[in-house]
């Protein structure tokens, strides 16, 4: 990619997408293309046509898509199947369509059978089962590779797919609803330290292995992606570790200040028991993560403080 290449971020406002929109404008890159849901649908294919007609990017990095936890995936598992159904597919179409030079794919590693072999190598992928709690999502990515590869066998087409572990950072989520494990922690355990509260609950036993990857990391890894590799297998994006839910909370209300105790509800779904990624494939073509885990909530725990600040500003004007 030229620092002046029209590149289409999709979903820029989301957690991944924004950190790589950061990313970009970081190394230099002037000519970024940018919509809102609300200015362009893209489970609306005739919107997304004529977006990529008018726009006609060169590159794109297509990171939209409806995220949640374990309670949101279970609460809306149609909207979860069809919205990004829709999306990617729209997306990817156009893209061909429009003579896009290159596409990258995000996925998620949820797309690997429940009882993947650990840490879980990209050819895991359609070897298994897949975890019940967020099948519906990871059917949706799966659809998403596929669409992909197929575009690549058939018209030649450059799109690669990407699949990160679990994210955090500026930009996440901090609805208790629909938010992934990390935000809820920190919102549970800032909330329970304003309060004073003597217990914060933690959903499941605490036992299940989880691999977090800072999102501004998961954004390099994409740019290294994108000018680096151009095959139609599937790259993992993660640290390489992982940590167990009740340390991760340990971790998490050290870094906030919280000093009551964790209580866990067993009685709560505790998903995959271990999540680890493969990382010797991008590891084999140069690229490494730099932020530690603790450094990356710290990070993370003070855009959120400042956020609520904001929030707290706008609420007396």
């Amino acid at each position: 990619m030229n620092k002046d290449s029209k590149i289409y971020v999709a979903g820029h406002r989301g957690l991944v997408g924004g950190a790589i929109v950061r990313r970009l404008e970081q190394a230099g890159y002037t000519n970024l293309v940018t919509r809102t849901s609300s200015e362009l649908d893209l489970r609306d294919q005739s919107q997304v046509n004529a977006f990529f007609e008018t726009e006609k990017p060169e590159y794109v990095f297509l990171a939209a898509a409806k995220v949640g936890g374990i309670l949101a995936n279970d609460s809306y598992p149609a909207e979860f199947l069809y919205d990004n159904l829709m999306l990617e597919a729209n997306v990817i179409h156009a893209a061909y369509r429009a003579g896009v030079r290159k596409l990258l794919f995000l996925g998620s590693t949820c797309i690997y059978p429940k009882q993947a072999p650990q840490p879980m190598p990209e050819d895991s992928l359609l070897t298994g089962p897949l975890e019940p709690t967020n099948e519906w999502y990871a059917v949706a990515k799966i659809a998403g590779i596929k669409l992909c590869q197929a575009y690549r066998r058939q018209y030649g087409c450059n799109f690669i797919s990407a699949m990160p572990t679990n994210l955090y950072g500026i930009g996440d989520n901090f609805d208790l609803e629909k938010s992934h494990v990390m935000p809820a922690l920190i919102r549970k355990m800032h909330e329970a330290k304003e309060a004073g509260a003597p217990t914060v609950e933690i959903w499941g036993t605490g036992t299940p292995l989880r691999e977090f990857l800072f999102v501004d990391d998961c954004a390099d890894a994409c740019l290294f992606l994108m000018e680096n590799y151009a095959d139609e297998g599937i790259v993992n994006i993660g640290v390489g570790e992982d940590i167990s839910i009740a340390d991760l909370a340990r971790l998490v209300a050290r870094v906030v200040g919280y000093e009551g105790e964790l209580v866990f509800d067993a009685g709560k779904p505790d998903g995959t028991p271990r999540k680890l990624v493969d990382t010797s494939r991008i590891n084999g073509l140069g690229w490494r993560p730099t932020v530690s885990l603790e450094a990356g909530i710290r990070v993370t725990y003070d855009w959120y403080r400042k956020r609520l600040g904001e929030a707290g500003v706008r609420g007396v004007g």
